[in-house]
């Protein structure tokens, strides 16, 4: 007869390491031991099994119960199996006169086992494997101790898929910082990681004193190679030079690819400031020859590389990314295949970073920008539910500027509030525009919002004036930030949030996973949408990690009672694995690209009413 409260004090124990992160192995070994300590069996064992699979033997209480439970599968029969695959618990109290397994009962009985009872590990959607009870002596189980024995086998079960939800939903979490920080491309080092790298050369730089330096690599005429062969062929060029390029970077250097064709070189604890001479003529070297690519073709290029480098003790920050990127354009202007360095003092021959900042605060003065809308569908039937604002700015000589660029000098030079504004009031009259005008078709109206925007002291009055001018629904507008605000430490960027949160304003979390613990923050955020990334969502008709990466932090999200949106969707293959995992709302080139507000316009008007 079984002891009650010794079954209590189990079933408690063991309801309490639900909650943990105890492993699988220690407190399966753990309940097979206190199993013989309640029930009147000489040994426990717990196997896992899968279809398809072989048998895993998760746990035993001695190393005869490890051999009774391998022996069944030796031997392809035995209670173990016929539970798993019936869900039904087996009782053999007397194994000589067992005729339901006589191969497992003859090779059982000549091993010392006597008796075995077997129970399902049962769950909501099928089974697990099997609790295997053994006895070295005949007789059986009372009616009480095999109910209580199924319960410990229901407890071991909810214990099992506890354990590997967890260590899934790590797994994942673990992917998806990977995938976040590196190009899912070539695997190098993307921008984001880059700027942290850009931040650890920095404080080692004020330590050491020696130098650093970035070289900043774009492809010449890539576009051209891309138009020419497609753009599978210019995939295939930009591995082949990222292959090059990692056989000519230093132990402790990083190389990275920024977007598209350009690539970066980070060199740190530099002390000759001749060998960044010396690595930009090898990177021109890899193109003295051409690159040999798929099915016999060849592809010649060359490459502008603009070199920056810090002298000793001199500050590392990203505008050394800046002066890299500006002494490469003076390259590519001047016909390209070479490099240019400066000093982080050099002036640059023609003043382009000073004409550059010069035209920007120009174009903010005339306010001289566009704003494109990107279209946000609904997955499950593609109707228009609303548009993400996104800056551009055409410059009168370079055209269009990338809106990254324009971020980063808006940033250095203050001038990023100014623009945020600009861009928040003419949105919001836009889509006050296409309300009067399309009033079944409402949209909400999602805009970026930079994190030094977010620590201005006057962010969150700009909001509310803009919101009161142009009569914006609150409801309607979402901001849009990057996890780059946990790492404000003087807390105003989440006071910010939390502020606005309270007015009505809803907040999207872009680029969520990307390096700041966004999994332990995020219940504690005033977030109510999380975005997926396109690089996640590229991967997700191709590889496995990607669908299941996607899926996790969908599973959180919707936990949490947030919102999904999939960035990024350029096929239909795509759209079916977002709409498979259940993210609520999509976007990407498959559904619109981004288009002045004319096109909303004609979007909406081609709507049935």
């Amino acid at each position: 007869m079984i002891d009650e409260a010794k079954l209590s004090a189990v079933l408690s124990e063991f309801a309490r390491t639900l909650i943990t992160d105890f492993p699988i192995q220690g407190i399966v070994d753990h309940l097979v031991e206190r199993i013989v300590e309640v029930l009147p069996v000489t040994s426990a064992g717990v196997t896992l099994i899968s279809e398809g699979s072989a048998p895993e033997y998760l746990a035993a209480s001695s190393d005869a119960a490890f051999r009774y439970e391998r022996l069944q599968s030796e031997i392809g029969e035995g209670p173990c199996l016929a539970a798993f695959e019936s869900g039904e618990a087996v009782s053999i109290p007397d194994l000589r006169l067992d005729g339901q397994f006589p191969r497992f009962a003859a090779a059982a009985r000549e091993a010392g086992l006597a008796a075995v009872f077997t129970f399902p590990l049962r769950h909501t959607h099928g089974r697990l494997g099997a609790l295997d009870l053994y006895r070295d002596e005949t007789g059986e189980l009372d009616a009480q101790d095999l109910e209580a024995a199924q319960t410990l086998a229901d407890v071991a079960a909810a214990y099992v898929l506890n354990a590997r939800a967890r260590e899934d939903a790590l797994t994942a979490s673990d992917q998806f910082h990977h995938h976040s920080l590196h190009d899912s491309l070539t695997g190098l080092p993307n921008r984001r990681l880059l700027q942290e790298r850009i931040e650890h050369a920095a404080r080692r730089s004020e330590r050491s004193r020696a130098d650093v330096a970035l070289l900043f690599v774009d492809i010449d005429r890539f576009k051209s190679v891309n138009d020419t062969y497609g753009h599978h062929v210019g995939d295939q060029l930009l591995l082949a030079i990222a292959d090059r390029f990692s056989h000519l970077i230093r132990s402790g250097d990083t190389l990275a690819r920024l977007s598209g064709d350009e690539f970066v070189f980070l060199c740190e604890d530099l002390h000759n400031t001749a060998d960044v001479e010396m690595l930009a003529q090898r990177i021109e070297g890899v193109f003295a020859s051409p690159l040999a690519l798929d099915d016999g073709l060849e592809i010649a290029v060359t490459a502008s590389v603009g070199v920056a480098i810090s002298g000793p003790g001199e500050s590392v920050s990203t505008t050394l990314l800046v002066r890299a990127d500006a002494a490469m354009y003076q390259v590519k202007r001047l016909g390209g295949g070479a490099h240019r360095v400066v000093g982080v003092n050099d002036p640059i021959s023609d003043g382009s970073e000073a004409v550059f900042e010069h035209d920007l605060r120009r174009a903010v003065e005339t306010e001289s920008f566009e704003i494109h809308y990107q279209p946000i569908v609904r997955s499950a039937d593609g109707r228009i539910t609303g548009v993400e604002a996104l800056l551009r700015w055409t410059h009168p000589e370079r055209g269009l500027v990338p809106t990254p660029a324009v971020i980063a000098v808006a940033e250095l030079t203050g001038m990023i509030d100014a623009i945020g504004a600009w861009v928040l009031e003419r949105s919001c009259r836009d889509r006050a525009r296409w309300l009067a005008a399309y009033p079944d078709h409402p949209l909400d109206l999602a805009v970026n919002v930079s994190p030094h925007q977010l620590a201005g002291s006057e962010f969150v009055a700009t909001v509310a004036q803009v919101l009161d001018s142009t009569g914006m629904d609150p409801a309607a507008l979402i901001l849009e930030v990057t996890e780059t605000i946990f790492i404000d430490e003087s807390g105003r960027a989440m006071a910010a949030l939390t502020e606005i949160a309270r007015s009505g304003v809803r907040l999207a979390l872009d680029d969520f996973g990307t390096g700041y613990s966004s999994l332990a923050y995020l219940r504690r955020m005033p977030i109510h949408i999380v975005k997926i990334d396109q690089a996640f969502i590229g991967d997700i008709d191709r590889l496995p990690s990607g669908s299941a990466i996607a899926s996790a932090v969908t599973n959180l999200a919707h936990a949490l009672g947030l919102s999904v949106v999939a960035e990024g969707v350029e096929t239909q293959r795509q759209h079916d694995g977002v709409e498979a995992i259940g993210c609520d709302a999509a976007q990407g080139y498959l559904y619109a690209r981004p288009m002045p507000a004319d096109g909303i316009d004609a979007l909406l008007g081609g709507l049935p009413h």
